[in-house]
């Protein structure tokens, strides 16, 4: 499982026109899984973003959670983490896994952040044309791969 997620003041995804998920304050969350990602890679994932310490303290330094400020989470799948451009200049992506085993991921993903996080996580909606909208605040943009925790 990969993700990229940025702290943000604001953001939103939009399809068909219509605002399906927004949130202010907290972490905007894009999300994409291999077909062999399993029930610890997506626990392991959703206690890391919602403990990671991206927040300010009183003294300017990162130091506090999406958690422990009150933020809220954003989730977007977006299977192109999986992008490999190897070979040629057309991306491939081969390694994300299909719709029929990543929606269910993601929905289980959603599931364990909101029971972390203690409040519902908006979403996108899967599979469909999003446009993303956000105020990155830093900017903060981090890259996470449960499969490569470092």
């Amino acid at each position: 499982m990969r993700v990229v997620v940025q702290r943000v003041c604001e953001a939103s995804v939009t399809v068909d026109r219509q605002v399906s998920g927004s949130i202010g304050k907290g972490l905007l969350v894009l999300a994409g899984f291999e077909a062999d990602d399993s029930e610890s890679d997506l626990d392991w994932m959703a206690g890391k973003l919602v403990r990671m310490r991206l927040f300010s303290d009183e003294a300017g330094v990162m130091n506090r959670s999406v958690q422990e400020v009150g933020g809220e989470i954003l989730a977007v799948s977006q299977f192109t983490l999986y992008a490999s451009v190897r070979k040629g200049n057309r991306p491939s992506w081969s390694r994300a896994a299909r719709g029929e085993v990543s929606g269910p991921l993601f929905e289980r993903f959603v599931a364990r952040l909101s029971a972390e996080l203690g409040k519902p996580v908006p979403t996108g909606v899967f599979g469909a044309d999003m446009q993303v909208a956000l105020v990155n605040d830093g900017p903060v943009t981090i890259a996470v791969d449960s499969r490569n925790p470092d």
